[in-house]
């Protein structure tokens, strides 16, 4: 449920490594197994997980009281009977839809590729053969690294610093890496244009933490000894000694990397300069050259515009390149080469691949090799996937009934609004016209990607994986000089999630999380006020969240509060960060509040949201009780249900430094304590872990 989403268009060189569920990172590892496993049945999660009326009773922990940990109450017993499948880092109602996606995703690849063509030219032929591709592994074995030895020797040219440059440059066409990453994005304060932004990067480890913080020091020896299998695969000089080097330089990258939380506000990293001022502010590093190897325009560069996000980190990066020898950037450039590829070469490559991931993420085996073909081939033509998705498995009525409950959770905002006792009148107003601007989209895009300019081999995998990471970075620069088209999407279809997008005041929801326990046509409305409603609502509130609120009705970045208005919403968000930061998800393992602050708001916001739209939709009716829950209680339920995860532990410990969600127990209990009805709803009272006196809780929508 990204608030502030950054040009994040997927990659094929990460896609098999790491996939986002709606606010749970879960990762997706590379995969060994049969070379064509028969079509697998649907998977959702077990038929006794809900009852009739669409909440799972027997999943609760009723020894629990609710008041003294909610989370614990609603899903308890299941989490306890819940055992996370050997090869995913977490298990509940994302990964179980995530994974019925992922077989519905299959069963239509299996049906492309029954005749797959050397040469495919319809998006259909294309969408088979690359899959047959991926699944063809004993050619993938037979081929060897041989695909990778043309890459190596390119990089083996390397020999100062403007082939270094080139050749980094590259990298957003190729397997090959970079210090630093590009991107094309509606301009923040333009966003009728395209602009052209700058981060930093360079780093093979999740996050700059994990190099400069003692509790990582198990990672960082296991990315040392991946470092070394790597380079030992591909014969590289000294590999163990070259690994030390190479952890040593990026160890340097990161001292100079901002920290996560510091990179979310928005004005912050908003900074637009010429190319020749960044080449006098960053000297040390060759941008031209790297420019125009990534594809940028020739004509006019070093007058044209780049915004550079974190700019006293991409001096220092260009610093520490500027002092680096041309030897250890051609290892390091070889090293995340092959890594990058690892994926597609022989399952020596593979095992490495996977034992350096399984320590990060604590998953103990590998999915199946269907499970990663289909994450490839979504990655390559994700859009294409989702045009036949949406037609076989997701249904008009759907589409219809979800739009009814958002144009229901926008009213309720709307009230919520009007009668908001801490915003000026200003203020409340622009707020207001702020949400009747918001666009909502629901299932599939209003129109599809074109593939014809994508190349597919059916005896090339490496080459296939290589053309659609060159092919959507095309796609990407095609933006330029050209108006936003606000009909694009940055999820497919099938993707398990939803996001805010700031830039075009709108929210987005695709079709595959538009299924039970997050919607359920058959549940009752409480139900699906607390879950989905509370979802909606959650997307809704990141346009007023810590970064959301910084753009207004049209998404340009413009600060359109009073000052006093600013100061009371910084003070509100500043105490409920403090509840967050006090929230111990593992032993000496805190939530950081500033990374999760807009998730949390939104969350927050979204509960109140999804009940008091409820509450709106009995129409003065007194709710029904339920298996003796009250209408309040149900609500309470839908959201708990949602959030019934189990996390492998070291999973949490990359969350809570990479991911800017709070863990379920917390996105469960936080939101709720500061909620006056939740006391009355569960007799909550003085004494009981989570109350807090009414002065204390937090009302900020």
């Amino acid at each position: 449920m990204a608030a502030f989403k950054r040009h994040t268009r997927s990659s094929l060189k990460l896609a098999l490594f790491a996939t986002v569920g709606i606010g749970i990172g879960c990762s997706l590892t590379p995969a060994h197994a049969d070379d064509t496993p028969p079509a697998a049945p649907e998977v959702l999660m077990p038929a006794s997980s809900f009852a009739p009326w669409g909440f799972n009773l027997s999943g609760r922990d009723t020894a629990i009281i609710p008041g003294n940990n909610f989370f614990e109450y609603a899903n308890g017993t299941y989490l306890k009977d819940l055992t996370i499948p050997s090869d995913m880092t977490s298990y509940g109602p994302f990964n179980a839809l995530a994974e019925l996606s992922r077989q519905r995703v299959q069963n239509i690849l299996n049906e492309l590729s029954a005749h797959p063509v050397k040469t495919p030219h319809s998006t259909d032929e294309k969408l088979g053969t690359f899959y047959a591709s991926f699944m063809n592994e004993k050619a993938v074995e037979k081929r060897g690294i041989s695909p990778l030895k043309k890459d190596l020797k390119t990089l083996r040219s390397l020999t100062d610093a403007q082939s270094f440059a080139t050749l980094s440059g590259s990298a957003f066409t190729s397997f090959t890496t970079s210090p630093f990453s590009l991107s094309v994005s509606p301009d923040s304060k333009d966003p009728t244009h395209y602009s052209v932004y700058l981060d930093q990067g360079g780093l093979g480890l999740p996050d700059r933490d994990y190099y400069l913080k003692p509790q990582f020091a198990e990672q960082r020896k296991a990315y040392q000894a991946y470092i070394t299998q790597i380079l030992t695969l591909i014969r590289w000089p000294e590999p163990s000694k070259t690994a030390d080097a190479v952890i040593a330089f990026e160890t340097k990258l990161a001292e100079a990397h901002w920290a996560r939380a510091d990179m979310r506000d928005p004005n912050k990293t908003y900074n637009p300069m010429t190319v020749s001022d960044l080449i006098k502010t960053a000297p040390g590093f060759d941008w031209k050259s790297w420019m125009l190897a990534a594809g940028l325009p020739a004509e006019g560069l070093e007058a044209s515009t780049i915004i550079v996000q974190e700019p006293s980190a991409i001096t220092g990066e260009a610093a520490v390149l500027a002092s680096t020898a041309p030897e250890l950037l051609r290892s390091w450039q070889a090293f995340h080469t092959a890594s990058n590829a690892a994926g597609y070469l022989p399952d020596e490559f593979v095992q490495a691949s996977f034992t350096f991931h399984k320590v990060l993420s604590g998953q103990p085996a590998l999915p199946a090799r269907w499970k990663r073909g289909v994450s490839a081939t979504n990655s390559a033509m994700g859009m294409a996937l989702g045009k036949v998705y949406v037609e076989k498995f997701f249904p008009a009525e759907d589409r219809a009934a979800m739009e009814q409950l958002t144009e229901n959770l926008k009213t309720a905002f709307h009230t919520r609004l009007q009668h908001n006792s801490w915003m000026t009148p200003a203020t409340r107003q622009a707020a207001l016209t702020k949400l009747d601007s918001l666009e909502i989209q629901v299932g599939y895009p209003k129109k599809w990607r074109d593939y014809s300019g994508l190349e597919v081999n059916l005896k090339d995998l490496y080459g296939n994986v290589k053309n659609g990471i060159a092919f959507e970075w095309a796609y990407e620069l095609s933006h330029l000089g050209k108006t936003v088209d606000r009909d694009e999407w940055d999820m497919t279809p099938q993707t398990v999630n939803a996001y805010n997008n700031p830039l075009f005041n709108e929210i987005v929801f695709p079709a595959a999380i538009l299924q039970p326990p997050f919607f359920n046509a058959k549940a009752d409305a409480a139900i699906n006020y607390g879950a989905i409603g509370g979802v909606i609502g959650h997307e809704m509130t990141h346009s007023f969240d810590d970064e959301g609120r910084q753009f207004d009705e049209h998404g340009r970045l413009r600060d359109w509060w009073t000052k006093k208005d600013t100061e009371r919403f910084q003070k509100l968000a500043a105490r409920l960060g403090a509840q967050y930061d006090a929230f111990e998800v593992l032993p000496g393992v805190h939530v950081n509040g500033k990374l999760t602050m807009g998730e949390n708001i939104a969350d927050l916001g979204g509960l109140t949201l999804g009940l008091d739209a409820y509450h709106a939709s009995l129409n003065g009716e007194k709710a029904p009780v339920i298996d003796g829950l009250t209408g309040d209680q149900r609500v309470f339920l839908g959201w708990a249900q949602v959030w019934r995860q189990k996390l492998r532990e070291n999973t949490v410990k990359s969350l809570v430094v990479v991911d800017p969600h709070s863990p379920p127990e917390a996105r469960v209990n936080l939101p709720m304590h500061n909620i006056d009805a939740w006391y009355k709803a569960w007799n909550v009272k003085k004494g009981d872990a989570l109350y807090l006196a009414p002065s204390q809780r937090v009302k900020i929508w």
